[in-house]
């Protein structure tokens, strides 16, 4: 049993001694090129951030490159060291294809989003500030990340939309203001260009208002009972309805003291007095 058992000691020594003496270069060389590659991975992935940001590209989209080159000089400087061994690298290649194509399937949509979100951040339909309105979605641009963008709204609500329901859809930039748009009616006997004097007073005196572009105050139709004085301005979004209420107030108690008459749906009914003619039978013949 001793003897067997030095016997198995003695060849695996023996093979542990074969195996440093004709792999220790490759291995020693293999440990050395992944530490280089891995010092001038860091080093190249942080001079591309550095050469994205001095040309103004976005931030998300700066990490995004920087990232991709560092884990491609990583990928290239394992497959050197895997050489080092001897080892093919193509049935390692064929597994990660067919891994990639399987997961790729499955998180399709987790893609779609993140191509989405490169698209926009290469694109630039928008930025960090602006007024977006999407698939009945409106709000300011708080944060654009490569999977979803968050909005935020006049009552605090943060609102997250996946890129993918962003890119190839209908979008409205209003940049940083949003337009209001109102109308009023006042009586066909009363005067419009007062009307439209007092309205545009009242938005002047607002200076929260936008001043460019300026307010738009005019006849917009005339109704069965009034004519409808309609404005248009626009206003910080994150103040919109405060500033609406503001302008709706102020507005109709100018129109008050002014004495212009705001009327309500009426209908006149005229009522045509007449007699109809009577007509007589003619009386039953009589029993005999």
């Amino acid at each position: 049993m001793i003897q067997d058992e030095l016997a198995t000691l003695t060849q695996f020594y023996t093979l542990i001694i074969d195996f440093f003496v004709n792999y220790s270069f490759q291995v020693i060389g293999a440990i050395i090129i992944l530490i280089i590659g891995l010092i001038i991975a860091r080093w190249v992935g942080k001079i591309t951030l550095r050469l994205c940001l001095r040309n103004h590209v976005d931030v998300t989209l700066s990490n995004f490159i920087s990232s991709t080159v560092k884990l491609l000089l990583i990928a290239m400087v394992a497959v050197i060291c895997l050489g080092k061994f001897g080892i093919s690298v193509a049935p390692f290649i064929a597994a990660i294809g067919a891994i990639s194509l399987s997961i790729g399937l499955a998180l399709q949509g987790v893609f779609s989003n993140y191509g989405a979100g490169f698209t926009i951040i290469l694109t630039r339909p928008f930025v960090v500030g602006n007024t977006i309105r999407c698939n009945d979605v409106c709000g300011v641009v708080e944060e654009i990340r490569l999977a979803y963008t968050q909005l935020s709204t006049e009552d605090g609500e943060i609102i997250t939309i996946p890129n993918k329901h962003i890119v190839g859809e209908v979008l409205v930039n209003s940049f940083e203001n949003t337009i209001v748009e109102a109308s009023i009616g006042i009586s066909y006997s009363a005067n419009p260009d007062k009307a439209i004097e007092l309205i545009t007073e009242q938005l002047e005196l607002n200076p929260a208002i936008v001043k460019a572009p300026a307010p738009q105050v005019g006849i917009a139709n005339f109704g069965d009972s009034s004519v409808n004085i309609a404005y248009r301005y626009w206003v910080p979004t994150k103040q919109q309805f405060e500033l609406q209420f503001q302008i709706n107030g102020a507005i109709y108690k100018a129109f008050r003291e002014a004495g212009i008459e705001i009327p309500f749906p009426q209908r006149d009914l005229h009522i045509r007095s007449g007699t109809l003619p009577i007509t007589q039978s003619p009386p039953p013949p009589a029993s005999e």
